[in-house]
């Protein structure tokens, strides 16, 4: 008998700021899958919420600052052990003059693109970044 798993949309920001894009490594977690890999943070679309609506939500309530959302990438599909994941990642940068706070996260920081390839990251996220990294090498 197979199990139907539940599909979760969620967005993601992909900062991007003087060539830096901001990323943030998820919490200590009992699900080995997460815990302490880097993602771009992000969350949850809820009911009725546009893509754009839901990241500037998320940004902050997670950094506590503002962003405007330049472009939507295609959305990803990954299946973690218990669920479906659907990710939209948004290229974004920061409005105002509010830097981002490190409010849900382990840590948070601004690494240059080329660097991306450094993190271990979250496994919806490794399919995310090198499409990340390529819309912004045009």
């Amino acid at each position: 008998m197979s199990v139907i798993k539940r599909t979760i949309k969620v967005v993601g920001a992909a900062i991007v700021d003087s060539g830096k894009i901001l990323v943030a490594q998820r919490p200590m977690s009992d699900k080995a899958y997460k815990s302490l890999k880097w993602e771009f943070p992000g969350g949850k679309i809820e009911y009725g919420e546009t893509e754009e609506a839901a990241i500037r939500r998320e940004i902050r309530e997670e950094l506590d600052c503002e962003i405007e959302v330049d472009i939507l990438l295609p959305e990803i599909e990954y299946e973690y052990p218990d669920f479906i994941l659907r990710m939209i990642i948004c290229i974004c940068h920061l409005v105002g003059a509010t830097a981002p706070k490190c409010l849900e996260h382990n840590a948070v920081c601004w690494i240059p693109l080329d660097r991306l390839s450094d993190l271990d990251w979250a496994a919806a996220d490794a399919q995310s970044y090198p499409i990340v990294a390529d819309y912004l090498n045009q």
